[in-house]
């Protein structure tokens, strides 16, 4: 019997690559005895059980995302969660524990290295977290999403993504997917996210935009977030075009939407910028101007590489959307030559790379490569 224990929690960031993961190693050893440890604070309450994994709690731990004042009670915090999650990877017998960021993982890899438990460690972004720092000091392995993050020791690989994603063939499925969401597939599509919270800038602009975006016969399909979906918000057709802007609250298969597009407009959040690089649709990234900027980090492999093109949050405006954005989805020769350098630079298999990885480390077998 293998045992894994995999850590990860917070936001989606941290809990979707391992579900992939987990995922690919349940495809190549089916009676592999799984657990995810997380806290009660993030979404892994919901999403790990409904992807059928064991999830074992344990105290959380908020990391400073720089050096502070708050870092000096880490420690102390620390103790706790690191003896919970030392009592979980016994239970366990686990052989590998694989983190993937976030407050739950530092515990988690200072409990398996007292354990002498090998680690593996995945960063989805470009900016790696203090948990990660820490951990690829003494990790067995060390991947990453991006080929610029600056982990000693690191392999680049890619995101883990569902199957769904990775395999996705949009040309393929363009037809189907425009159906979904009551489009008509002979006109180009433009697709708005700013992630699954939505992006109130990149919200403004478009519906600030989209009336003459229609008149070009250009089609919108904006994912709102749940929380600036409101009764007053309503699709709108062009009686001269056809074109339709249609709203929505949330995608819960991206997969359809990335069908459906010929361009997106978004975030520039690690999750968004690996799928659409891998799927080949061309973007116009927006990083969030907040944080310690890993978003702007995030989009500069494939902004470099021709896949993406970058937009200052601060220049996102109806006037800039409704000059550039007819010129770039009527270009059908730019458009194709930025699928393909997005799916030159992004692979598609990380989900089943890094469980070979840890299955190795595991004695569990796996695919070699």
């Amino acid at each position: 019997m293998v045992n894994i224990v995999l850590a990860g929690g917070g936001t989606a960031g941290h809990t979707s690559p391992l579900i992939a993961t987990a995922d690919a190693i349940r495809e190549r050893v089916p009676d592999a005895n799984l657990v995810v440890i997380g806290t009660a604070k993030g979404l892994e309450t919901r999403v790990i059980p409904a992807a059928g994994l064991r999830l074992e709690l344990i105290p959380p731990v908020p990391l400073p995302r720089k050096l502070s004042p708050e870092l000096a009670k880490v420690p102390f915090r620390v103790v706790g969660a690191v003896r919970a999650a030392k009592q979980v990877l016994t239970d366990a017998r686990a052989d590998v524990l694989v983190g993937f960021g976030g407050y739950v993982s530092l515990p988690a890899y200072l409990a398996a290295r007292q354990l002498k438990i090998p680690v593996v460690v995945h960063e989805q972004n470009s900016v790696p977290g203090l948990a990660n720092k820490v951990a690829g000091k003494f990790a067995a392995e060390v991947c990453t999403a991006f080929p610029d993050t600056e982990l000693p020791r690191s392999e680049f690989i890619g995101l883990p993504l569902r199957p769904a994603i990775a395999g996705l063939d949009r040309a393929a499925e363009h037809d189907r997917a425009c159906r979904v969401f009551e489009l008509n597939p002979t006109m180009p599509v433009l697709l708005v996210s700013g992630g699954s919270q939505g992006a109130r800038s990149i919200n403004n602009a478009v519906v600030d935009a989209f009336p003459k975006l229609l008149a070009e016969g250009i089609q919108v399909l904006h994912v709102l977030g749940q929380k600036n979906f409101t009764n007053e918000t309503v699709e709108v057709t062009d009686a001269e075009t056809g074109a339709v802007y249609r709203p929505v609250a949330y995608v819960d298969a991206m997969e359809d939407a990335y069908a459906a597009a010929d361009l997106m407009l978004g975030r520039s959040g690690a999750g968004t910028v690996v799928e659409t690089a891998v799927v080949g649709l061309p973007s116009v990234l927006v990083p969030l101007p907040h944080g310690n900027g890993e978003q702007a980090r995030n989009a500069e492999s494939l902004v470099q590489a021709g896949g993406a093109r970058l937009l200052a949050d601060s220049a996102c405006t109806g006037a800039w959307l409704t000059a550039e954005i007819p010129r770039m989805i009527n270009d059908k020769d730019k458009l194709a030559a930025m699928s393909q350098a997005g799916r030159e630079l992004m692979p598609n298999d990380a989900a089943g790379v890094l469980a070979d990885r840890v299955l190795a480390l595991a004695g569990g077998g796996g695919h070699t490569r």
